[in-house]
Order: structure tokens, then C-alpha cells, then sequence
């Protein structure tokens, strides 16, 4: 009998405990849950045959270890700085490791000793990273192996609102871990575009933009990912003259929230300690210069370059002219930003997100230059059971099945750019509903 241990029970691990909860009720196989919430770990399991749930806290050592010990594969859904933990655990006691994260340093310092024990290692087995690079090589390996010469790649993800629950100027809510959305872009974006390098700091970035069109849902802007020049190893594309990977989100989103960043409210760098009475109003007045006789509105506007009305009624739609107190009064701005932000971009139960994906490709062929755009999108049943839980969930639950059946015999450190991965998990996936579109135009 095969064990298979889930660390993590979050939102985004309802679809991988679902397929590998019924996996057990077919195969000789077994499930433990462990989450430090036992009774949210219960309830996720629904009392399905092989399974149980464990009350774990991660940072417990001698537990951890001694839960790792009972598996054969461990499928790591915890934040992401923890996953080099439980891999050295893994490393260790020589079991199997799954994560849906990226890569780490840490990771790839594991690689001999993964590959010396024999062992199968995957991570970047999600969403994005995860089904982009899966998508993506698809298309690259069938081009190469026509003998056509990829000119340019750009590729774009959005966790995003189904337009039906699209409810407020931003047409945007947390559809996943809130820092990350309100770090997101920090740092300098680097990609390659048409044969020059090309780097993006934090402040220019949402001035960047590229409009995304997807058949049916209109336009989304889309803004350069940190690192697009590693891609070009990691897909075999190293003499590509354009590579870059972006995230989307509905158009103007990006204006409005490029405020944020030019007043500096992004900043996590230094702790705030307002008084107990501080109000919306004045926390964002706080980053604004002084002025006893303008408003802020009027310094607002006067410090932000063409700060139009569908920018100001996404402000004002926060609150952020009003008179409320703080949700928060003691952390960074990025922190009391969050606060901020969940109180109005809470998912309730009955709405849906969406998914979109767009790979855009370039491609020198004998009949001439084509290009194709891939796109996906994928909708959510509710709040609970997202189309962010799905596509982050699914390929990992797919992966981990076709492993412990034998179909995959890979060994050593991976991510899903091989086709004895991909070709099997994007084929389940499909079968889930989780499918590209494709067109091909001649340029």
C-alpha cells in the first residue's frame, strides 16, 4: 500500500485532496491530511475510506519527522519557504516530494543526493508556475520538432473574478494568498524583447503594459513577471530574440493600483505606528506632501500624472477618502495596505473566480511566419471550490497518480518540462475541463 502525505490543507488544496481521496477508494492506497487545523483537515477529507487527518505543527521537528517517515510521497501545499524543510526530511528518509511552488536554491543544492537515493522530486507542478510550462513545451517541442524556429514567447496568468462576480471598480478580490498580490512586481523585472534586454524597476512597472485579448471577455492588461530571462534555458530557447512572462488583471486595474505604488504604500520595508483614532483618509494622507490648503483629493491628484475619474473611483470605492479607521494601525504600509484591501476584496461564497492563461508565440516555419495564441480559461463553482484551487491543484493530484501507478519513472530534481510528464497531466487535465484554445494567423 502506497501512503501519501498532504502538508497543508489550505484554499488551495481542495481539488488535490478530492482526486487523491478517490484515488484511495480504487488503488491500494492510503491519504493522511495534516494541517494545523485538525478540524479543517477533517472536514476536507469528508470521512472518505483511506483517509485520515493528523493535527500537525510544522515547526515541530519530531513530529514532522515522524509523519514524514509513515509516507511515500509527500505532497508539500505549505508556504513555500517552509518546502526545504520538509525536502531535506524527504531527502533524509528517502521519500518521494511534490510541491506546486518554484524551485528553490535549496532545492537544487539537494540534486546529486536526490538523484545518488534514487529518488523523484518535482516542484513548479501548479498553475504558474505548473501548467504554463507544460502548455508552453508542448507547443516548443512540436515546433522544433517540425524543424521551426521560435522567433518570440510571451506568456500571461491571471487569478482573476468570472465576469458575473466582477462587483466593484476593480473588478478584482483575493483569490489567493494576499501578500503575494500586494508584493507582487517588487524587485526589477527583466525579459528580452526583439534582441535588447530590457529592466523594468518596481516604480516603472505598471507603466508597462501590454493589452491581452481573450475571445469573449475583452481586454486585460498584462505586466512583466521579475525573471523572464531564466525561461529561456529552462524551455531550450536561448538564442530567442523576445521571452516574457506577465501577469494579468482586468484593464485599468494596473493605473489605479500603480497609485499605490508611487506613494510608496507597497513599501514593507519599514513599520508604521499610527494612533488608535488614524482613519482611511489619513493613512493615505500620511504619503501625501503637506498642504494646509488643498484637500486630498486635490493633492492626490496633483501629485499623480493623469489621475483620471475611473483611477479616483477605485480609491474612493476603498474607502480611502472616507473617515473609517484603520483596520490596522501597527506594520508596514504593505501590511496595513493588506488589511485594507481584504475587508473590500473578500470572495464570498457565492462567487466565482476565473483563470485566464495566453501563451503568444512567434514561429519561423517553411510557409512562413505564423503566430499562435494559446489561451485558457477556467471558472470557478464557488469560493470554496475556485478555478485557482483547481489549476493549482489538479496537476499536482495528476502528477503524484501517474507516479505512484508507474507511468512516470522519472528520478532525480524536475519541473514539468518533460513531455513523459506533460504530455500524461495535461491529457488528465483535460479531461477535467482544462484545456487551451488555439489560433493560428499568418503574419
Amino acid at each position: 500500500m502506497h501512503t501519501i502525505l498532504i502538508l497543508g490543507g489550505g484554499k488551495s488544496a481542495v481539488f488535490l485532496i478530492d482526486f487523491l481521496a478517490k484515488s484511495c477508494q480504487s488503488k491500494d492506497r492510503r491519504l493522511i491530511l495534516a494541517d494545523i487545523d485538525l478540524d479543517s483537515a477533517i472536514k476536507k477529507l469528508k470521512n472518505q475510506p483511506n483517509t485520515q487527518a493528523r493535527q500537525l505543527d510544522i515547526e515541530d521537528i519530531e513530529s514532522r519527522r515522524s509523519l514524514i517517515k509513515e509516507a511515500d510521497v509527500v505532497i508539500s501545499m505549505l508556504p513555500a519557504f517552509m518546502h526545504p524543510l520538509v525536502a531535506k526530511d524527504c531527502l533524509h528518509f528517502k521519500i518521494h516530494f511534490f510541491s506546486a511552488s518554484y524551485e528553490s536554491e535549496q532545492m537544487r543544492e539537494m540534486k546529486s543526493e536526490i538523484e545518488a537515493k534514487g529518488l523523484f522530486f518535482l516542484n513548479e507542478c501548479g498553475l504558474d508556475p505548473g501548467i504554463d510550462h507544460m502548455s508552453a513545451m508542448r507547443i516548443i517541442n512540436l515546433a522544433k520538432s517540425k524543424g521551426e524556429e521560435i522567433l518570440s514567447f510571451k506568456s500571461y496568468c491571471g487569478g482573476l473574478l468570472a465576469p458575473d462576480s466582477e462587483d466593484n471598480p476593480w473588478k478584482y478580490k483575493f483569490t489567493w494568498n494576499p501578500r503575494n498580490v500586494v508584493l507582487a512586481g517588487q524587485g526589477t523585472s527583466r525579459y528580452i524583447e526583439n534582441g535588447e534586454l530590457k529592466f523594468v524597476p518596481y516604480h516603472q512597472l505598471f507603466n508597462r503594459l501590454q493589452t491581452i485579448q481573450f475571445p469573449g471577455l475583452g481586454d486585460f492588461d498584462g505586466y512583466p513577471n521579475r525573471d523572464s530571462l531564466s525561461y529561456r534555458q529552462v524551455y531550450g530557447l536561448e538564442k530567442i530574440g523576445t521571452m516574457l512572462r506577465g501577469t494579468l488583471r482586468r484593464s485599468g486595474f494596473c493605473k489605479a493600483w500603480n497609485v499605490f505604488v508611487q506613494l510608496g504604500m507597497c513599501d514593507d520595508g519599514f513599520q508604521m505606528n499610527l494612533p488608535e483614532d488614524t482613519t482611511l483618509r489619513q493613512f493615505l494622507n500620511a504619503f501625501l506632501p503637506y498642504d494646509p490648503k488643498l484637500s486630498v483629493e486635490e493633492k492626490l491628484g496633483n501629485l499623480i500624472p493623469d489621475f483620471d475619474f475611473p483611477t479616483w473611483e477605485k480609491i474612493q470605492w476603498l474607502g480611502l477618502f472616507g473617515n473609517d479607521l484603520l483596520p490596522m494601525k501597527k506594520g508596514s504600509p504593505a501590511a496595513i495596505l493588506q488589511a485594507i484591501l481584504e475587508k473590500n476584496w473578500k470572495l464570498y461564497p457565492e462567487d466565482k473566480d476565473m483563470i485566464a492563461m495566453q501563451h503568444l508565440f512567434q514561429i519561423k516555419s517553411t510557409e512562413g511566419i505564423k503566430e499562435i495564441r494559446s489561451s485558457l480559461v477556467s471558472f470557478g463553482e464557488d469560493a470554496t471550490y475556485t478555478a485557482m484551487a483547481k489549476t493549482v491543484g489538479l496537476p499536482l493530484a495528476i502528477a503524484v497518480d501517474l507516479f505512484l501507478d508507474g507511468d512516470i519513472k522519472l528520478k532525480g530534481l524536475h519541473i514539468p518540462v518533460l513531455p513523459e510528464i506533460y504530455n500524461p497531466v495535461l491529457a488528465t487535465l483535460e479531461n477535467h475541463g482544462i484545456s487551451f484554445r488555439e489560433e493560428v494567423r499568418m503574419l
